[in-house]
C-alpha cells in the first residue's frame, strides 16, 4: 500500500511516484495469494512491486529506479524532464587522499554516493552504470542517482577517526533535524497558548480506551492522509505509551521532510504523572 509499503522494493517504487505524481492506485497483492502469482503470469516478471502506466506494464523497482536516473519515467508519465545539474560537494583533503586510495584497489571502479529517503548516507565503489550525475571536488569524482543529487547541494565529506578507525563523516545541510522530545509541560504550555500544532496518538485502541490525552488525534490512514497535505515545517508531536512507538513515528514523518516532528517524552504516562491526574495509569 502508498501508506505501508511492505518491503524495501515497493518502499522506493512508491518513493519515487510520490514525488512525481500526485495521485496514482496501488494494489496489495499480499492480501491475494490468486492476484500474487497471477500479476507474475500477466506480466511475465517474477517479482514485485509492478509498475504499470497507462495500462502497460512498465517494470519493476530496479527498471523503475534506471528510468527515474535517464529522465525516461518523467517522459513516459508526461513531466518535464528533469534537471541534471550536479551538486555543488565539498571533499577534504584526507577524505580525497582516502578515496583515491580505496580506487587504486578497485580498477574500473568509480565512487558512488546515494542518499535515500531517510538521508542515510551510502559510499560504494562499483563501475558507473551511464546515467548517474557526475560531481566533483577536490579532483575526485562522486557518481549519483537523480534522487540523491537533489538532497547532496552543499554536502561536504571529511575523515574522523576513532577506536574503531577511520569512516567518513558527513555534513548535509539538507537533511531533516533529527526528532526531537517535547516534554509533558512544554506540550501543555503551547495547548494553552494556542501555538499551531498537531497531536496524535499512535496507540492501538485498546489503550486509547484505558486513557487519552484531549484533542490528540488518532494516527491512523485518513490522519496521515492529513499529514501529507500540512507544509513541511508544521509541528507535529506524537505520542505512545512512554515514548518509544512515538518517536519511531516521528521518525516516518522526519524521513518525509517535516522539520518539527517532536516525541511526547515519557508519553501519556507523563501526560498523567505531571499534567492531568484524571487520566489514568496503565
Amino acid at each position: 500500500t502508498r501508506q505501508q509499503p511492505q518491503c524495501g522494493f515497493s518502499a522506493a517504487t512508491v518513493a519515487i511516484l510520490d514525488k512525481l505524481v500526485p495521485q496514482y492506485t496501488t494494489v496489495n497483492v499480499l492480501e491475494d495469494p490468486a492476484i500474487r502469482e497471477g500479476i507474475k503470469a500477466y506480466a511475465n516478471w517474477p517479482t514485485i512491486p509492478q509498475l504499470y502506466i497507462d495500462n502497460e506494464f512498465v517494470g519493476g523497482c530496479d527498471l523503475v529506479k534506471q528510468m527515474l536516473n535517464a529522465g525516461e519515467l518523467h517522459q513516459t508519465l508526461g513531466l518535464e524532464a528533469p534537471e541534471r545539474t550536479a551538486p555543488e560537494i565539498t571533499v577534504s583533503n584526507a577524505a580525497a587522499a582516502a578515496i583515491r586510495d580505496a580506487l587504486q584497489h578497485q580498477p574500473g571502479a568509480s565512487l558512488h554516493l546515494s542518499i535515500d529517503a531517510g538521508w542515510q548516507h551510502n559510499f560504494s565503489l562499483s563501475p558507473p552504470e551511464g546515467h548517474e550525475i557526475r560531481a566533483e571536488s577536490n579532483g575526485v569524482e562522486v557518481l549519483m542517482d537523480l534522487d540523491s543529487v537533489q538532497r547532496a547541494s552543499g554536502l561536504s565529506v571529511d575523515i574522523e577517526e576513532s577506536l574503531q578507525g577511520k569512516s567518513f563523516l558527513i555534513d548535509n545541510p539538507n537533511a531533516p533535524p533529527p526528532v526531537k522530545e517535547m516534554s509533558a509541560r512544554q506540550l501543555k504550555e503551547k495547548m494553552d497558548a494556542g501555538l499551531s500544532l498537531y497531536l496524535f496518538d499512535v496507540r492501538g485502541n485498546g489503550e486509547r480506551e484505558k486513557a487519552k490525552i484531549e484533542g490528540a488525534r488518532v494516527l491512523d490512514d485518513e490522519a496521515v492522509d492529513f499529514i501529507g497535505g500540512l507544509d513541511k515545517d508544521t509541528t507535529l508531536v506524537f505520542h505512545c505509551h512512554v515514548g518509544g512507538r512515538s518517536q519511531a513515528a516521528g521518525e516516518h514523518f522526519r524521513r518525509m521532510g517535516y522539520s518539527n516532528v517532536y516525541s511526547l517524552a515519557g508519553g501519556i504516562d507523563a501526560w498523567s504523572q505531571q499534567i492531568d491526574s484524571k487520566v489514568p495509569r496503565y
